[in-house]
């Protein structure tokens, strides 16, 4: 007989989602217009990044977290939710936030271009969170962390003296939702179970071959359109240097990901799991700082960097600390976004200080640029806690520790009904 479904699925998320939606539809109605942009060229120029990003965020990121034995569709279609949602919100918000406006607030294509970029922290954190939360509270996840990190962007944009270029503010969102959804899985988790019920989570979390496959895809797509996230609001003369820096970095983490994985096994052999999360990882460093970095072999360097950092941390990690210690991350957010997001800070910080286009003294922009990166984790992280507490309360009905990583606990599975 198929599991039940939990009361919060069956009865609050139907409810929830429709009177959030009848909420989105009317703040739309009676706070929002279309702009009169006539610009063609620029219109379908910003469309097709757009397209790139959305197929990040949907398929990249969908499919990343897809490698997990019994956990799949959940993975792939809670995220697809959760984009849809946060996309919705994120356009509000920043219209809310950012925008001096008499009467209605006036949406471009870039508003929902910013807003799926936005969206994108929610499906970061989800790979840590995704599991071992229902969809009601992803669903309450989603509308705090996209709150969370709107104002944060704030801050750093007009509360610190210096401005703060868009471009650089979104790049926060490594750290950020790396540490946001580790503080919120590691709250969810709490002690940790029993024997008996650790052995039933430790199949669960294993990854099978035709899964695994699927999460490759999702790398794969994430690999490929990377450059566009990189990109997307950089502006027009720095966007050549984005898209190369970007390709270097995502070709030599690809190359050091592989070799370091070989090489830190003891018959050479190479772990998928390492590759998932590592190939990445030189995009992700060069983020913030690809549209200053002149030559190419600053961004090869931090490939490098980037891709010794996540395969070493995957592997030592665990080792130089106890289980009990150590990240509650089974789809590696920590080392595919959260170390080298810190890496990639530090750099934009040493970058910056040797631009000769600063207006900046070298102790004022030190001062700024670590204000921000520090800014980025602490918030990720307190956040993640204070979310985290919220969503471990007793009314949300979260899925027992022993359905953890189970599709059957949201699912319909009919060949698995009575008389079937």
């Amino acid at each position: 007989m198929g599991s039940k479904y939990p009361k919060s699925v069956r009865l609050c998320l139907p409810l929830g989602a429709l009177v959030l939606e009848v909420a989105f539809i009317l703040t739309f109605t009676f706070t929002t217009s279309y702009d009169n942009f006539t610009n063609n060229q620029k219109f379908w120029s910003t469309y097709a990044v757009l397209q790139d990003v959305t197929v990040t965020a949907a398929i990249g990121l969908g499919f990343l977290n897809s490698s997990l034995r019994r956990h799949g569709w959940s993975s792939v279609a809670f995220n697809f939710f959760l984009l849809a949602l946060g996309v919705q919100w994120g356009v509000l918000l920043d219209g809310f936030l950012n925008k001096s406006f008499r009467g209605k607030m006036t949406i471009k294509l870039s508003s929902i271009q910013e807003a799926t970029m936005s969206a994108m922290s929610v499906l970061i954190s989800a790979g840590a969170v995704l599991g071992r939360a229902n969809l009601v509270q992803l669903m309450v996840m989603a509308l705090v962390e996209v709150t969370t990190f709107g104002a944060m962007r704030w801050i750093c944009k007009q509360m610190l003296i210096f401005e703060m270029e868009e471009h650089v503010s979104m790049m926060l969102i490594h750290v950020f939702a790396a540490y946001f959804g580790i503080t919120v899985a590691r709250c969810l988790s709490g002690a940790r179970p029993q024997e008996e019920k650790t052995r039933a989570q430790a199949e669960k979390v294993q990854m099978a071959t035709s899964p695994s496959l699927f999460a490759m895809l999702g790398a794969l797509f994430l690999w490929m359109f990377w450059t566009s996230f990189n990109s997307a609001l950089v502006d027009e003369a720095s966007r050549k240097k984005a898209v190369f820096n970007t390709y270097y970095a995502l070709a030599v983490s690809t190359v050091t990901a592989t070799s370091a994985s070989a090489l830190g096994h003891h018959q050479g052999k190479i772990n998928m799991t390492h590759i998932h999360n590592a190939v990445l990882a030189g995009g992700v460093a060069v983020g913030a700082s690809c549209h200053l970095i002149s030559s190419p072999w600053i961004a090869m360097v931090l490939g490098f960097m980037a891709g010794l950092i996540s395969i070493g941390a995957a592997k030592c990690l665990m080792v130089c600390l106890n289980r009990t210690q150590a990240p509650e991350d089974h789809s590696g957010v920590h080392y595919t976004f959260g170390l080298p997001g810190l890496l990639g800070g530090l750099a934009y910080t040493a970058l910056r200080l040797f631009d000769p286009g600063r207006s900046l003294t070298v102790g004022d922009q030190l001062l700024y640029d670590t204000g921000a990166l520090s800014l980025a984790l602490a918030m990720g992280l307190v956040s993640g806690l204070l979310t985290g507490l919220l969503l471990k309360l007793k009314i949300w009905k979260s899925p027992h520790v022993v359905k953890y990583f189970d599709d059957q606990t949201f699912w319909e599975f009919p060949h698995l009904a009575v008389g079937f």
